[in-house]
């Protein structure tokens, strides 16, 4: 099985976080869930350490405030290096359609360049959007509007 960092994520959100949101199911029977499905316990604690990071960097997006015209972000070389040049478009693109604040863009940012992967593409980009946006509140039109453009595969909006 390929695994990675971002494997292990995909998988938790995929089948545990959105499946079964109201699930109290705590770390030892989640990691107990992802070992049985054949995750290392090496990428297991790498996630769990991701998403702990993510929910302790959580009150720094807060509150949402869009300001629109504002400067355009230019990215660092070590962000470019991570980011396909479509994905980088895609996060410029979300934030320009008020999808994302400048805040959420970091955030966004920092998880992506946490991952312990490559070059990430946009489909991923897309996943580690939808679980930032999971993991705010309030944000549940900007988590459905990519959920529809992920799933319904609308590609103009691309």
């Amino acid at each position: 099985m390929k695994e990675n960092i971002l494997d292990v994520l995909l998988y938790l959100f995929e089948n545990l976080m959105i499946d079964e949101p109201e699930s109290d199911q705590d770390r030892d029977s989640l990691q107990s869930s992802l070992l049985e499905v054949g995750f290392t316990p090496q990428e297991i604690r790498k996630a769990f350490d991701w998403l702990d990071e993510l929910a302790e960097l959580r009150p720094a997006c807060e509150p949402r405030t869009l300001e629109t015209g504002g400067p355009i972000r230019v990215l660092a070389p070590q962000e470019r290096e991570k980011l396909d040049p479509e994905a980088q478009g895609f996060l410029m693109f979300l934030e320009q359609q008020g999808v994302l604040s400048p805040a959420q863009r970091e955030l966004v940012l920092d998880r992506v360049i946490a991952l312990d992967v490559g070059e990430v593409d946009v489909e991923e980009l897309k996943w580690v959007i939808l679980m930032v946006l999971f993991n705010q509140p309030d944000q549940e039109a900007a988590y459905s509007w990519l959920e529809n453009l992920m799933f319904n595969h609308d590609e103009s909006v691309n």
